[in-house]
């Protein structure tokens, strides 16, 4: 599993409100939602992203309430997997379950600037920083979430499953 894109920056502790604030939990649609995707830390945000687009943030992403909005509002919005040296563990689950891989890596906000191009392999954990030639090393993607991500998130996988045995 590989990923390409252009490179959005926010900095630390950026919480489930600010990837998808309250007052747009009264739907769980994944493009109404994407339409709001970081727009009280960044108010074009959802304008200016493209499918594919990867975030880069610093530490403690995805901290805050435990909504699975957050996960399902980024993958609607395009972006592809984010990057930070740690995610809020009810957060990293979430967004394995929704489908959208996310990458550990202590180093990447301080080698990756926003704007530029990055390619990400899940498999062995390398990303490598296209506009710079910087390489660093993130955890790899156990095969098994992997096969989540595949899948779709966690009910798809599931569903997938019972088909195969059905």
């Amino acid at each position: 599993m590989k990923f390409k894109g252009k490179v959005w920056k926010f900095g630390a502790n950026i919480d489930t409100d600010l990837i998808i604030p309250a007052r747009y939990l009264n739907t769980s649609e994944p493009e109404e939602l994407a339409k709001h995707c970081m727009e009280d830390a960044d108010p074009e945000f959802a304008s200016k992203v493209s499918p594919g687009d990867i975030i880069v943030a610093e530490r403690n992403f995805g901290c805050g309430s435990s909504r699975e909005h957050a996960p399902i509002a980024l993958k609607a919005a395009g972006v592809a997997c984010v990057i930070a040296p740690s995610f809020a563990r009810i957060f990293y689950r979430n967004a394995f379950n929704m489908g959208l891989p996310i990458f550990e890596c202590a180093e990447a906000p301080d080698m990756i600037s926003e704007g530029d191009e990055i390619e990400v392999d899940g498999d062995t954990g390398t990303i490598r920083n296209l506009t710079t030639g910087q390489e660093m090393k993130a955890r790899p993607i156990p095969a098994f979430m992997q096969e989540l991500i595949a899948d779709g998130g966690l009910i798809p996988h599931v569903l997938k499953e019972k088909q195969h045995k059905g």
